[in-house]
């Protein structure tokens, strides 16, 4: 880790936690006390930033009224427009992260660029204002679980966790090999090889209760394994394709279903009647069962018979609600 970026850490580190023992410094950065010592030094001296020891909380905070924005410190700086573009971006990916996963740990740089966009005519919070993006369906996860799986992921090690199933109902002890976190409809899940299945699976975040990094070396799966079990399949209900369905929508509903992205290596067609059909390969189905029945009778399953006949008795069974 070069110096500037190393003065970069310690600076976000406190942002963030807004008291961080030396000791926490030392391990996260793998340094020694005296090049900690040192570094706060040229923070002190040549970057203008208000750190002290708090003997109270046990750790380097920035003094109460100090202005952090006005820190100078070498390294990567943003012109207007690529501050602009970051602090869109920065903006989308909030309004996305409905579960706050990710947002704790990205205010620090939302500071910065608050601070290069302070003095210009467009301003941060202009900005923010003018963009909004409506997330349903999204459910409450946990950030300490979101960062051990993030340490995970990048040291390559197992996590130990708890694992509750709704689709079951059960509570289960598993060690698994993280591969990689995915956002889907407004929630998030792990891609993981799990020992106790002996087998790729992925997990819903919020179904892991409690999550704890080891130091044994995670199992690698390529990437081409990956995709293979995970993109053949539909949506997040995945494994090795094994049937295929075929879909027709009324002209109506086809004016939106044919803009949409429903699989990776999914067919679509217009009949002369103005019907769009739909193919695609799938595994499991509850998943597609649910996006079929949205669009009521606006969609008829073709094929396969066991989707046409799950479909058909969601139906009935709905239609004893009434």
């Amino acid at each position: 880790m070069s110096d500037p970026e190393r003065l970069h850490r310690i600076k976000y580190m406190i942002q963030q936690r807004k008291c961080v023992p030396i000791e926490d410094f030392m391990s996260e950065l793998e340094i020694s006390k005296a090049t900690f010592k040192r570094d706060l030094e040229y923070l002190r001296s040549r970057s203008k930033a208000d750190i002290e020891y708090d003997r109270y909380l046990g750790g380097y905070k920035f003094k109460e009224g100090s202005d952090i924005n006005k820190i100078e410190l070498t390294g990567i700086w943003f012109s207007e427009k690529e501050a602009t573009a970051l602090v869109l971006m920065q903006h989308l990916l909030s309004s996305l992260d409905q579960g706050g996963l990710i947002g704790p740990h990205i205010e620090p740089l939302t500071a910065i660029i608050d601070g290069i966009l302070g003095q210009s005519e467009t301003t941060a919070k202009e900005l923010r204002k003018r963009i909004k993006v409506i997330g349903m369906g999204s459910r409450k996860n946990s950030i300490e679980n979101f960062s051990e799986i993030g340490a995970a992921l990048l040291k390559r090690n197992r996590l130990q966790m708890d694992y509750y199933s709704k689709g079951k109902d059960e509570n289960t002890k598993r060690e698994i090999s993280p591969q990689r976190l995915i956002y889907y409809r407004e929630n998030w899940y792990l891609d993981a090889y799990c020992h106790l299945r002996e087998g790729l699976r992925s997990f819903a975040l919020d179904g892991i209760l409690t999550a704890v990094l080891t130091n044994t070396k995670a199992q690698e799966v390529s990437e081409k394994e990956c995709q293979e079990h995970f993109a053949q399949s539909y949506g997040i209900f995945s494994g090795k394709a094994t049937q295929r369905a075929k879909l027709r929508f009324t002209p109506e509903h086809a004016r939106w279903v044919s803009g949409e992205h429903w699989h990776g290596q999914q067919v679509g067609s217009f009949d002369k009647e103005g019907y769009y059909n739909l193919e695609f390969d799938f595994n499991q189905d509850p998943e597609l069962v649910m996006d079929i029945l949205k669009h009521g009778s606006g969609v008829e399953v073709v094929s396969p018979g066991s989707l046409k006949n799950k479909v058909k008795a969601e139906l009935e069974k709905a239609l004893q609600n009434y």
